[in-house]
């Protein structure tokens, strides 16, 4: 999206939120729900098409009946107004997250990073303890590991259907999830102007440097004092499971809790004991 786009609402796309701007552009986020606990900030992974929408979609009515959640889509990610020339690194994404906060407020929140969100949570907790409360990392990066064919994969997606389909085969274990409507309704997400362009700049082949640029120093993980919930799909093919195993290890306050026949997709294959599992967290002492 550009300044010349023309505005659309939230009732003819749900992916349309509310816009804040942050630094020189405008981010897109879905700001929902109330109540005087922790607000919740979620930051979604980077799969081809992808939005906070997308990403949180199923969980966000549950998530956010108790409390205030906010969910950005992440500079270079969906309905967030692309900067020409932009460069798309941790050190935009972490700056990103500040402004978010400032310009609605908030001092502090808890985190739910997936996948490359986590690695960007885990970043921000690291630049800005204060500013966080828990941590909840759903299969993340964050930790350096040798890059997995299915990561490769989803990172050097060329738009069309059959490869959206492969790659909604390496994200979900229940390939029940995996229909020609899903396939057809990623794909379209994947082709508005400006996405793939952005997406195809952000992770450009040897992609073992993108792993490696998004993991933290682990000896500044090991000195967070947060605590933190690690989560992880026994059947992920993108991120590896000794990815979490390594974070859980490194946080000294981490609960490790894996899904059984689950692949990457946690917050959709197994979305009401996800929420359940993260509601519980983040109301425990």
């Amino acid at each position: 999206m550009t300044s010349a786009d023309p505005p659309q609402s939230p009732e003819t796309r749900p992916e349309i939120g509310r816009s804040v701007v942050t630094g020189a552009y405008a981010t897109n986020l879905h700001d929902l729900g109330g109540g005087e606990g922790c607000p919740l900030l979620l930051i979604h992974g980077s799969g081809p098409g992808v939005s906070a929408w997308a990403n949180w979609r199923g969980v966000l009515p549950v998530l956010s009946s108790g409390r205030r959640v906010i969910a950005p889509d992440m500079a270079g990610f969906g309905f967030t107004e692309r900067v020409p020339g932009a460069r798309y690194d941790g050190a935009l994404w972490l700056r990103q997250i500040a402004d978010v906060l400032d310009r609605l407020g908030i001092e502090r929140v808890d985190l739910v990073g997936n996948s490359f969100g986590g690695a960007i949570a885990l970043a921000f907790a690291i630049a800005h303890p204060e500013r966080v409360r828990r941590l909840v990392l759903m299969g993340s990066v964050g930790v350096s590991f040798p890059i997995t064919p299915g990561l490769d994969a989803v990172w050097g997606y060329r738009p069309s259907i059959e490869a959206m389909k492969g790659l909604l085969d390496i994200f979900a274990h229940d390939r029940a999830l995996v229909t020609d409507e899903l396939a057809e309704l990623r794909y379209r997400a994947s082709i508005q102007p400006g996405f793939q362009e952005s997406f195809s700049a952000m992770f450009p082949a040897p992609r073992q440097r993108w792993v490696d640029a998004l993991a933290s120093d682990e000896a500044a993980i090991a000195a967070l004092p947060h605590r933190a919930l690690v989560i992880h799909g026994c059947d992920d093919r993108v991120i590896p499971l000794e990815a979490s195993m390594r974070l859980h290890r490194l946080l000294a306050q981490s609960d490790l809790h894996l899904f059984a026949r689950c692949g990457h997709w946690t917050q959709v294959e197994r979305a009401g004991e996800f929420c359940a599992l993260v509601e519980v967290f983040l109301a425990s002492d």
